[in-house]
């Protein structure tokens, strides 16, 4: 039997590198959701945290049945004291800034990165991004709702802060992300994609969605 060739073993090492830090993502997103829910400022808040909950329950099953599949260590990426450091930003921070964090950059741009990957997918990969990509759109947009309702709670001069400030609480964050130190450029050129254009594409991603939260 011959053995694969050299770009099948890292397309398959990459993607399941790629899938595996997807999977600890989500299992991280559940957990702060479902921490906040208590605290969240209103029933429509904490009921959309509940359902964000469950759905991430959900997407963490049907990644982690198709890494079995895939054969490929799940293993985790992100080390215990890295995603406690993280929890802990994220238990520290107020509504409007924890919807900032969480659904500007974790969901939104998380989301986007893994959607460009997807053409260049398996079939498996594929299905298997298929519904936690769907749910993210509406994850998303309840983080969107919500953090223009907390918005138009305030006086002018405190959302006009806010607003100012929230570009730079999306790079502080970004910066976070960057400080893991795992080779992503690495793991999405091995999957084909091209990653200056995945790193454009999250730009313009941030632009529209900020764009959206102001007017």
């Amino acid at each position: 039997m011959k053995n694969p060739p050299v770009e099948a073993l890292q397309y398959a090492s990459s993607m399941g590198n790629l899938l595996v830090l997807y999977t600890q993502v989500d299992q991280f997103i559940m957990e702060v959701c479902a921490e906040r829910i208590s605290c969240a400022p209103g029933q429509s808040a904490r009921l959309g945290l509940a359902k964000q909950v469950g759905d991430e329950s959900h997407h963490v099953r049907i990644q982690q049945e198709w890494l079995e599949q895939f054969d490929v260590s799940a293993s985790p990426l992100i080390d215990e004291p890295t995603l406690e450091h993280f929890r802990a930003h994220f238990r520290g921070l107020n509504w409007i800034d924890f919807l900032t964090d969480l659904y500007l950059v974790i969901e939104a741009l998380g989301s986007q990165a893994v959607e460009q990957i997807v053409p260049l997918a398996d079939p498996g990969t594929r299905e298997s991004l298929r519904i936690p990509l769907q749910d993210e759109l509406d994850h998303v947009a309840f983080g969107m709702r919500e953090l223009k309702m907390a918005l138009a709670g305030l006086d002018e001069v405190q959302r006009s802060y806010i607003i100012e400030h929230i570009p730079e609480r999306i790079e502080h964050l970004v910066t976070m992300l960057q400080q893991l130190d795992l080779p992503i450029r690495d793991w999405f050129e091995q999957v084909g994609a091209d990653y200056p254009e995945v790193c454009s594409r999250l730009g313009q991603r941030r632009q529209e969605l900020f764009a959206e939260l102001v007017a």
